[in-house]
């Protein structure tokens, strides 16, 4: 297998948790990435959450302005319940909608 060297930067106080943490399961922090590496490629998905890093309660401190202002009115919506299609039962189904 061919390797190569992925550089990041990422918190010194989660880099330092990450290999505790890695290490109490007995393996490095590589094989732990690699890990997730691999899971990424197979799944093209990506899971993890913004509320960690957040600030409780002010997301907007993160976010750009633009955006949190875009969430807030899409939270709103939601929670009215405007400007919700579905969830739809079949395929057919979401189509038909899509159409009309």
């Amino acid at each position: 297998m061919n390797k190569t060297i992925i550089n990041i930067k990422t918190d010194r106080d989660v880099k330092a948790k990450a290999q505790k943490v890695a290490k109490k399961l007995g393996m490095p922090l590589s094989t732990v990435i690699n890990g997730y590496l691999r899971e990424f490629v197979r799944t093209e998905t990506v899971h993890f959450s913004l509320r960690d890093s957040l600030p409780l309660g002010k997301p907007e401190g993160v976010l750009k302005p633009a955006v949190a202002r875009r969430l807030a009115r899409i939270h709103k919506d939601i929670v009215e319940g405007k400007n919700l299609v579905g969830p739809f039962n079949s395929a057919k189904e979401a189509i038909s909608y899509l159409r009309s």
